[in-house]
């Protein structure tokens, strides 16, 4: 496993959307790899694959400790309620804003096997399921942020 450099806000890279994966390779599974590594090292609780660089539709999360989440090709089905909350970014270190975000979501996603699921995430889960799959669409929290926190 590698720690990968981590793409920063400006870089064009953040803005593109990302290509669905079509076929779960060793080399996917490396990669996912990586991404778990580099998000703990950086001290993050999430991570998409365009903020290392990669353009492919893949994501980890990790809001418990031991508890990792990946997702392949993921889509948001359905969301509910709302929380207004702190927010930051791996590619935007020591910055926050103040984000909408929903208090409950489900993904559909696909796992490293190949197997679809649903996950159904509230609270931090749903703002690191939302936040990571608007990087694979090229969005960034800054989007959505009502306003920036002050220190």
């Amino acid at each position: 496993m590698a720690i990968l450099k981590i793409v920063k806000f400006g870089d064009p890279m953040l803005r593109k959307v990302a290509r669905p994966v079509e076929e779960i390779t060793p080399r996917i599974k490396t990669l996912i790899d990586d991404m778990i590594q580099t998000m703990r090292a950086a001290g993050g609780c999430g991570l998409a694959a365009p903020q290392v660089g990669i353009l492919r539709r893949i994501a980890v999360i990790e809001v418990e400790e031991g508890k990792v989440y990946e997702l392949i090709n993921p889509k948001i089905i359905a969301f509910a309620g709302e929380q207004t909350e702190s927010e930051g970014c791996l590619s935007n270190p020591g910055a926050y804003g103040i984000t909408k975000r929903p208090r409950a979501v489900t993904v559909r996603a696909t796992d490293r096997n190949g197997n679809e699921y649903e996950l159904r995430g509230t609270d931090l889960l749903a703002r690191a399921i939302c936040h990571e799959c608007d990087h694979l669409d090229g969005k960034l929290y800054t989007d959505v942020q009502i306003r920036p926190l002050e220190d």
